[in-house]
């Protein structure tokens, strides 16, 4: 029996076309517009559906799939799904924890590396002829002190390549202190930024997060730190980190999220010591294949009566 799945999310043909022979009649409404239509047109026959955890999916939008069973968030995050309304009509909800990691943890380091060397910079300049004035000294990444803003699966990852790759010493943030974590605790933000010479941001989006890096975070880090940002846009004030861009506050920073994404402000566009991304961390091609066919796995499960694999808890 083929089953209508609404994918909300950006997919490449190859991962559509597993999506098919697994048994699932894929319908993407990636735009507003387009998911507007498809839940007016085919809302009432779609049983499951595919997002991700910035894309989400709202009461509103539940309420237009009467015969929705299974909701799966690709990849670990699922903060913009309304679990409560979720709750209420008895709908499953999924996400993919580990699918991503590795991908997530060397994007990390390789944004670290590009904005503290300057690679980007560098590059640009010696494109432009300016081969003698690029070659300004850039600061070792080597033997310096990492802040990880949340340490669960993806900081662990990024801790253990810095410490493994270039002698870091680490410390970290996050709600409670790991006791089997080796590592440095500091109780606020502030303290680590003020500590850290590089600051990633690793923590889950959501309320909880929301605006976590902010200016006194900023301030702390310092104008010799650089910040680094693979979790959501939603963790840092955005209007307090152009302002601290812009003000050398701090050296620089390489984001891989922005708030509002895929809209990303024009103030950013001036400033030559940040580097942008387009939420790529967990995009390569090793990384989707795996997250695909955990969702793969769970809607099969699912339809087929036995425990889905990785289950989101509908009470938070």
């Amino acid at each position: 029996m083929v089953r209508d799945l609404l994918v909300l999310i950006e997919l490449a043909p190859e991962s559509l076309a597993r999506l098919e022979a697994a048994g699932f009649k894929a319908h993407v409404a990636v735009s507003a517009e387009a998911k507007v239509d498809t839940l007016k047109t085919l809302g009432p026959q779609v049983q499951a559906v595919l997002t991700n955890g910035s894309t989400g999916l709202s009461a509103v939008e539940m309420a237009a799939l009467p015969q929705l069973r299974i909701i799966c968030a690709q990849g670990a995050g699922y903060e913009k799904v309304d679990l409560l309304a979720a709750r209420t009509r008895n709908i499953l909800v999924t996400h993919g924890p580990g699918t991503n990691d590795a991908s997530v943890a060397d994007h990390a380091i390789a944004l670290l590396m590009a904005i503290v060397r300057g690679i980007p910079q560098a590059d640009a300049a010696v494109r432009r002829g300016q081969w003698s004035q690029s070659r300004q000294p850039r600061p070792m990444l080597s033997k310096k002190n990492l802040g990880i803003l949340g340490l669960g699966n993806i900081g662990q990852q990024i801790a253990r390549r810095a410490v493994g790759g270039f002698e870091m010493s680490l410390g970290y943030h996050s709600r409670h202190p790991r006791h089997d974590s080796p590592f440095t605790y500091f109780d606020t933000p502030v303290a680590l930024a003020g500590w850290a010479d590089f600051l990633i941001v690793a923590t889950p989006g959501g309320a909880g997060t929301f605006h976590l890096v902010d200016a006194a975070v900023l301030k702390a880090l310092g104008p010799s730190g650089y910040l680094v940002n693979i979790a959501r846009g939603s963790v840092v004030d955005t209007v307090a980190l152009i302002a601290a861009l812009t003000n050398r506050d701090i050296a620089g920073a390489a984001l891989d999220v922005v708030e509002g994404e895929p809209d990303v402000p024009v103030e950013f566009a001036n400033l030559d010591n940040v580097i942008l991304t387009p939420h790529i961390a967990g995009r390569s091609p090793e990384a989707v294949t795996a997250t695909v066919q955990l969702v793969i796995d769970n809607l099969k499960a699912h339809f087929s009566g036995h425990p889905v694999l990785t289950p989101v808890p509908l009470v938070q």
